[in-house]
């Protein structure tokens, strides 16, 4: 059930390039997209020209539905922004729609080069669990018919099409490398130069490293390992046995439809709670809005009870692979240069090995004290213990619908408003303290 991470970017007309210094390391031109709104600051004139989002649409019929009076406050001699928002997949874009309706001048950055970089780069086959109703943004609806599913072409291309729609200011091709804070501003090193911001948030979503078993290692150089994130169609695995570890979503459908042409077997290590698309005539996404199950809070009782559960399987289930002649075998316990070993003591000699075992989440590069524990984000609700730095998309980070495309927006209204310079709380608040004032725990 989980959505894949993504990535984004923002709309029409020409920039000029009026140079303006933004930090001691950083020129920037002023403009990124007409009409120049003050909160719009642009990408840095270094070794290359990057690729902007506003700069590749200039000619674009697009309609645009940008504030009329984007940054009207904003200070445009001030060279600190006031927010940098680290991620330009659903969530960075949800919580950008917020930031420009509030006049705040800020900067969307993504390393990829383009929007939708990450959906484009999955199976081909992939589609949305949720259908289309349930997957819109803030202020666009999905442009799909009611109960249908769309594919990861179709959420990429809505995704430069909302940031196109409201001029979001997105800069594509810059990786950030390094955040630090520096008298008492953010510092966030990139690819492109240093910028700097009052408040920053990294939606850069839970999924950003491929899980791989070390026993991987041990398997001859003649077997094909891919991880599921690299996997494409059917056409790009050789002949011969198929082995795909790992029995969630990914490793499910994978299995299934490799099953056609190829002689699969599927190594199941844990059994996550396995659901129908449908029910009763409805979409399963139609029962879990209704019964209110994706808006159960990550404390409730119920909510541990999920997390404890594991991610859900939609729409697949081992029965199903099984009846479309895969092997179903219990989790690898050890590979050898013959091989691999089942907790069965069945014994496998693939051709091609496909690890379906996840992502692990990668901080390595936030260099602020106090954020994390066992590499994992300290929060409540995307705030952390360090005023001004803020999560956004995270597994469970409020709700189960948290990193999901069409829920996300819920959380992206709550935290812009909770980093308005305008909400009531003391500076001094801690971060329980400052929820507890605003009571929107």
């Amino acid at each position: 059930m989980t959505d894949l991470p993504s990535t984004g970017a923002p709309g029409p007309p020409r920039p000029t390039t009026t140079a303006q210094s933004l930090g001691e390391h950083t020129q920037l031109p002023r403009n990124l997209i007409k009409p120049a709104p003050p909160h719009v600051p642009t990408p840095p004139q270094l070794t290359r020209s990057p690729t902007l989002y506003a700069t590749r649409h200039a000619t674009s019929d697009t309609e645009s539905d940008a504030p009329s009076d984007y940054g009207r406050t904003a200070d445009a001699g001030d060279n600190t922004l006031d927010v940098i928002v680290i991620g330009a997949g659903q969530a960075g874009l949800a919580l950008a729609w917020h930031l420009a309706h509030q006049g705040r001048r800020f900067l969307v950055l993504d390393a990829a080069p383009e929007l939708g970089h990450t959906w484009r780069n999955r199976w081909d086959s992939l589609r949305l669990f949720s259908p289309a109703q349930y997957d819109s943004l803030p202020g666009m609806a999905f442009p799909a018919a009611a109960d249908t599913y769309p594919t990861k072409d179709h959420v990429a291309d809505y995704l430069a099409a909302y940031a196109a729609r409201f001029e979001l200011p997105v800069l594509l091709g810059t990786a950030v490398t390094r955040l630090e804070q520096q008298q008492g501003r953010f510092a966030v090193h990139t690819t492109q130069g240093v910028l700097h911001a009052r408040q920053v948030v990294v939606a850069t979503g839970p999924f950003q490293r491929p899980v791989v078993p070390t026993m991987a290692g041990e398997l001859a150089s003649g077997v094909v390992q891919l991880h599921s994130a690299e996997y494409r169609n059917p056409n790009q695995i050789p002949r011969g046995p198929v082995v795909v570890v790992g029995a969630g979503n990914s490793g499910l459908q994978i299995a299934a439809e490799l099953a056609g042409d190829h002689e699969v077997t599927l190594a199941v290590g844990s059994t996550a709670l396995a659901l129908p698309q449908r029910l009763l005539g409805r979409d399963l996404f139609w029962w879990l809005t209704k019964l209110k199950l994706l808006a159960k809070t990550a404390d409730s009782r119920l909510a541990k009870r999920m997390q404890a559960g594991g991610d859900l399987v939609i729409g697949s289930s081992l029965k199903a692979v099984r009846r479309r002649g895969v092997s179903i075998r219990p989790r690898v316990t050890g590979t050898t240069r013959d091989g691999m070993l089942f907790a069965d003591g069945h014994r496998e000699a693939p051709t091609t090995v496909i690890w379906a075992t996840g992502f692990r989440s990668d901080y390595s590069w936030i260099q602020v004290p106090g954020l994390l524990a066992d590499g994992q984000v300290v929060h409540q609700r995307g705030v952390t213990g360090v005023p001004g730095l803020y999560f956004l998309g995270l597994t469970w980070q409020h709700t189960r619908g948290s990193a999901l495309l069409g829920f996300v927006e819920h959380d992206a209204a709550w935290l812009a408003a909770f980093m308005h310079p305008n909400a009531s709380r003391s500076s001094h608040d801690t971060p329980a303290q400052a929820l507890d004032r605003l009571a929107l725990r």
